[in-house]
Order: C-alpha cells, then sequence, then structure tokens
C-alpha cells in the first residue's frame, strides 16, 4: 500500500452567509463535514458528486488556499498549517491545480512564453537563460510546438489553451495536481485527447492526482479510486472497478415500508452495491439507445426528497433524499463501513 502525499483529518469548513442584502443577521453553511480522505502516491483519486456539494472547497483547502475551519491537512505527512513562508513556497511548487476554465484561467495580456516562464522564475528553478529551453521541453510535453511562445492565449483553441495550463503546472516539477474539472468545458473529441495525455503525464512523472468531474464515465476511466460526496459528506470511497459494478451487499432490516420498493426498482443491478447516494448518481447517467439512435435518462426510482429542516441536517447529509432513511439516520450520523476490500461505505443499512 503507498503512503497518502495528501491527507484529510475530520476537516471541515463552514461560511457565513447573510439572509439577505437589507436584513440583518447571517447563518453558517457547512460545505465540508468531518472529511476524512487521503491522495495516495502515484495514484488519481476520482472525486464526484453534485454542484454544490464541496468539491472545489475541497481542491482549495487541499492547495492551502482555504483554511479549514476545523481539521487538518497533511502533504507529505507535515501538516500544512504549519508551514512557515520557506516550506509554504515549497509545497506551492509540489502541489499545482489545473483549472476548469482553460481560457480565464492564462493570463490575456501575456504571451506563452510568459506565462509558462513565470512559474519558474518565482520559484527559481532555473538561471533566465535557460527559461526558454525550458519552456519548449514543457511545451512538447504537452503536444505543443515552440512557435507559440510569442502568441496570446485568444489566439488559441479551448484544448490548446487547456494544453497551455497543464504545461503550466508541469513547469514546477509537482508532485500532485488537483484537476478540478478540466474537461468539462471542451468538446467531447478535445475532452479524449487531454485525458489521455492526462494519463500519459501521470504515468510518465509518477503523479499524483485529485481529479474533479461530473462526467462518470470519465471519472471510471481515469481513476484509480472513486470518492462520493453529499453536501460536504462523504457518501462512499471504493476502487474504479467497484464505481459501475461491485459485489452483493445486504442491506440490514429496517422499519422502513419503503425499502422494497427501492429493492424492486428498476435502477441498475449494480446500483443496489452501492449508497444510496451513489447510486442516484449512476442512474442520471444517459445509456445510448441503438434503436432510437439517441441516449435515454435513466429514472431514479425509489428516492424521495423532503425539504425540511435539510439545511440543518444533524446525521446522515443524504436522509432527506433517501427511501431507506429512518429517524436515526437523521440524527445519527454513520460510520464507515467496510462492504468488501477497500471499499467503504456511510450508511446504517448497507453492510
Amino acid at each position: 500500500m503507498k503512503d497518502p502525499i495528501c491527507e484529510f483529518k475530520a476537516v471541515s469548513k463552514d461560511y457565513s452567509v447573510r439572509h439577505s442584502f437589507f436584513a440583518s443577521g447571517s447563518y453558517r453553511i457547512k460545505a465540508l463535514d468531518v472529511v476524512n480522505l487521503s491522495v495516495k502516491e502515484g495514484e488519481i483519486l476520482g472525486l464526484v458528486g453534485e454542484s454544490g456539494c464541496g468539491k472545489s472547497t475541497l481542491a482549495k483547502i487541499a492547495l492551502g488556499l482555504e483554511p479549514p475551519t476545523s481539521g487538518q491537512v497533511f502533504f507529505s505527512g507535515y501538516d500544512i498549517a504549519d508551514f512557515d513562508k520557506t516550506r509554504l513556497q515549497n509545497f506551492r511548487r509540489q502541489a499545482q491545480m489545473v483549472f476548469q476554465d482553460p481560457f480565464s484561467s492564462l493570463n490575456p495580456k501575456k504571451t506563452v512564453f510568459k506565462i509558462l516562464s513565470e512559474p519558474l522564475k518565482i520559484h527559481r528553478l532555473c538561471h533566465k537563460n535557460h527559461y526558454k529551453e525550458r519552456v519548449t521541453r514543457l511545451l512538447k510535453e504537452v503536444g505543443l510546438d515552440e512557435q507559440i511562445l510569442s502568441r496570446y492565449p485568444h489566439e488559441f483553441s479551448g484544448g490548446q489553451r487547456q494544453r497551455i495550463g497543464l504545461a503550466r503546472a508541469l513547469a514546477t516539477t509537482p508532485k500532485m495536481i488537483v484537476a478540478d474539472e478540466p474537461t468539462s468545458a471542451l468538446d467531447v473529441s478535445i475532452q479524449a485527447q487531454i485525458i489521455n495525455l492526462l494519463l500519459d503525464l501521470q504515468e510518465r512523472h509518477k503523479l499524483s492526482f485529485l481529479f474533479i468531474s461530473h462526467d462518470l464515465p470519465v471519472i471510471q476511466f481515469v481513476s484509480h479510486r472513486v470518492a462520493v460526496l453529499y453536501k460536504g459528506q462523504l457518501m462512499e470511497l471504493m476502487p474504479k472497478n467497484a464505481f459501475l459494478q461491485s459485489p452483493n451487499h445486504q442491506i440490514a432490516k429496517s422499519p422502513n415500508s419503503l425499502i422494497p420498493q427501492f429493492l424492486n426498482s428498476s435502477i441498475p443491478q449494480s446500483s443496489n452495491h452501492h449508497h444510496p447516494y451513489t447510486s442516484l448518481l449512476l442512474s442520471a447517467v444517459p445509456v445510448p439507445d441503438p434503436k432510437m439512435g439517441v441516449e435515454v435518462k435513466k429514472k431514479d426510482h425509489g428516492l424521495t426528497y423532503n425539504y425540511k429542516n435539510d439545511r440543518y441536517q444533524k446525521g446522515c447529509a443524504f436522509a432527506p433524499r433517501c427511501s431507506l432513511a429512518t429517524d436515526r439516520c437523521s440524527a445519527e450520523r454513520p460510520f464507515w463501513t467496510e462492504v468488501a476490500k477497500d471499499h467503504f461505505i456511510a450508511c446504517h443499512y448497507i453492510t
């Protein structure tokens, strides 16, 4: 088992939000709620969940861009909150980020050469006389030619801009890269090129990736493990081969009368082997219909939603939407249960 390069221990993050522009007072929103997770050396950890579940907040905390309200973040075994100025700069060099929008993440007033040479200058990685040689080498690694050095970001396509963003992340020879939906703004054909490039770079440089995406097939393809996040709580953590198909798990007895309806629903067979929220995610993935020539969206049978007291949920965050939920789920947060090797689920009724 490889050692973790980045580790989250009981990390929580709260934000204060005003009721409105005119009304006084505010309330707290819990973006992350006691998250325990690790990214191992040389692995790609996929992080999935719907918008607003805390994925980007976790990414910012991983890079030290936001401090956690409580808990600790360790990088290479050291708490990043204890870093002094020198160690913090070294941490910035070893942990880089690839952003979702390849256009807004690049300075439109700087040429490609200035964009890629800036990390070399900030971290003093080589003499300025060697900048061009290093930048040219970076461009070749991501499949671009040195003739573009004098051009500006607006002169490139989305895929080319994302390649430049990758080159900038590689400039400091990092150990870990946080990729926050790096392919969502690209065309499907370009997505495939960028994903293959990421996998090639990961294998070549033995990089660790925290890969965030809404695209579940992409997560299945690139990741070694998959973590499922919902409203700041981790619902499930599993190997990639268990994401779309996993061993049989048993649903513990519960007084909830909706359980038979859930088990007999038309959710894909593999969904009964996951946390109910993971089943909901998988049921939302369109599947191709060769007869109709279109993609047909699955239905999330057996899943309901109750908005009452949703913001102040004390137990499982998914309880208001879950057909398995009982009073226990709302009052008591479930612990991790290992349902198979390296496959963990946070649910009272799945064992």
